[in-house]
């Protein structure tokens, strides 16, 4: 496989607080990057760049790590606007939503599951997003969970399991007979399928012993653990996910002391989702409190078909520096190295020597711009490890 090396990078964001400005982002004004094999084998200034086999000339443009959107549920069938539209003329979330997006994913075929996960699928990467997490969840049969899951293990290997979304109509007289369900023989067939579980634990959905009992048992299934916890209230679910060690805990709306000196001492991330504060007219979490006590955050689109239905990135970064005490830094630095974190991945989030080459080529001179200019379009190429750039203009 041939050398790159992109030159004339107005700012370089490698995340390598060894190179460039010292700082966490490790930026380089000026900048070359090489890649050989879809790694990256050297960054510096462009005057001192070496030769590779071929050369992109960025014309003074930014380029940043890809994004690692590490909280999607993008395998479902349906929309939910009118649910949307409630809520901002005044109406409560409170999850009882999802069992309208598994009545039209049951519905659905394999296909369309495919063709519409693919459209999303594109959106997110034309928006700089290189990795993605995604969850089944809107099934809720043995058969359909699997049905999902295959579907998700065809686009990413980042997938998750979780039949533990909401109890299905059909066992709300018999929650316990369901949970068994999870734990048991929908665990066993999803998981030679999946990387995570993820149980969601809040207010209307899973308790914490219920939870816990369904993680503990995908932990000896030899998966790992991730929680949608504390959205909904104090819910138990940061605790939880701290115990078991998981590898995030996601939405964290609603968080005590306790809990944020339980994650500054643990290998949890917190990952924060805005998109679903601003859909649901909900108050945002703070991440100034959470960074100022040294947990460990990430940034996720959490795209999903009711609570917050996003592909770009660039949105959540905006929200995040307005709404929840983010400087635009620590947003950029939440949705790669965080999202990295969160997934518990080393070879991605970060454009240091030795790194996975995946990379957004923005069209403007600095990051700064993601909520500068909020929503726009900012990316005009993505490149992948050892695939070519894909260009969208």
């Amino acid at each position: 496989m041939s050398s790159i090396v992109f030159s004339n990078i107005g700012e370089l964001t490698t995340n390598d607080p060894s190179v460039g400005d010292g700082s966490v982002l490790g930026r380089i004004h000026d900048a070359a990057l090489v890649i050989d094999d879809g790694y990256v084998v050297w960054a510096g200034a462009t005057k001192d760049a070496p030769a590779a086999d071929t050369e992109i000339d960025v014309e003074g443009v930014a380029i940043i790590p890809g994004f690692v959107d590490s909280h999607t549920h993008l395998v479902f069938a349906g929309e939910r606007s009118e649910e949307f539209a409630a809520r901002m003329a005044g109406e409560t979330y409170d999850g009882g939503g999802i069992m309208n997006t598994v009545t039209a994913t049951r519905s659905a075929s394999t296909d369309e599951l495919r063709q519409s996960t693919q459209r999303r699928l594109d959106s997110l990467r034309a928006n700089g997003v290189t990795t993605v997490e995604m969850k089944s969840g809107y099934e809720l049969t043995l058969e359909g969970e699997v049905r999902l899951a295959q579907i998700a293990s065809e686009f990413t290997e980042e997938t998750t399991f979780l039949g533990a979304h909401v109890v299905p109509a059909e066992y709300r007289q018999n929650r316990d007979a369901y949970v068994a369900l999870v734990a048991g023989e929908m665990l066993d067939q999803c998981a030679p399928l999946v990387r995570w579980a993820d149980v969601f634990c809040d207010q209307g959905a899973f308790s914490v012993e219920e939870a816990h009992l369904i993680l503990a048992r995908a932990k000896d299934k030899g998966l790992e653990l991730r929680l949608h916890g504390n959205q909904l209230g104090h819910t138990g679910g940061i605790a939880l996910a701290v115990e078991l060690d998981a590898a995030s805990v996601d939405h964290c709306t609603y968080v005590s002391d306790v809990d944020i000196e339980a994650l500054s001492g643990s290998h949890t991330v917190a990952t924060l989702l805005p998109g679903a504060e601003f859909s649901t007219k909900s108050e945002y979490p703070s991440g100034r409190l959470l960074l100022d006590a040294g947990v460990s955050v990430a940034l996720a689109t959490d795209c999903n078909p009711g609570t917050s239905y996003v592909t770009n990135m660039s949105f959540i970064i905006a929200v995040a520096v307005r709404e929840m005490g983010f400087s635009v830094d620590e947003a950029l630095y939440a949705t790669t190295m965080g999202g990295a974190q969160a997934l518990r991945r080393s070879d991605i989030g970060h454009l240091r020597l030795g790194a996975k080459a995946d990379l957004a080529i923005l069209n403007v001179p600095k990051a700064a711009h993601f909520a500068y200019q909020p929503g726009a379009s900012l990316v005009q190429a993505v490149h992948r490890g050892g695939e070519s750039p894909d260009f969208w203009g």
